[in-house]
């Protein structure tokens, strides 16, 4: 079993993203200790990197807690679950296209400016 703070140190987390996550219920039975602190067994810890990696697909919180409720539903919901994901990936898909030709822009200026400078 682990503390909040080993929880936040697993899943690089904040205290107050994770007290967050919990207090919103994307984190399905939370139970606590003798003294009524949380606490989280390794499928927490999955759960919550899951959650954490979600966030960073760009997932806001509302379309997480849909996403939560879904998983509760079961089979059922999986094809639902997947369009959410396929959604999520295309978007992120399109964003790496768009970065990517930044950093081509940005290399080709960087070498413009080399050889103006190699010049002087």
């Amino acid at each position: 079993m682990y503390s909040m703070k080993e929880v936040c140190e697993l899943t690089n987390l904040t205290y107050e993203t994770l007290k967050y996550y919990c207090n919103e219920e994307l984190i399905p039975n939370v139970k606590r200790d003798h003294r009524n602190y949380r606490i989280f067994d390794d499928m927490d810890v999955e759960w919550i990197k899951s959650l954490s990696c979600l966030k960073k697909c760009g997932m806001k919180i509302s379309e997480m807690k849909h996403y939560v409720d879904l998983c509760f539903i079961g089979d059922d919901s999986i094809k639902e679950r997947k369009q959410m994901l396929d959604e999520k990936k295309h978007k992120l898909l399109k964003q790496m296209n768009e970065i990517q030709d930044c950093l081509v822009f940005i290399d080709e200026k960087q070498k413009y400016y080399d050889e103006l400078l190699e010049k002087k």
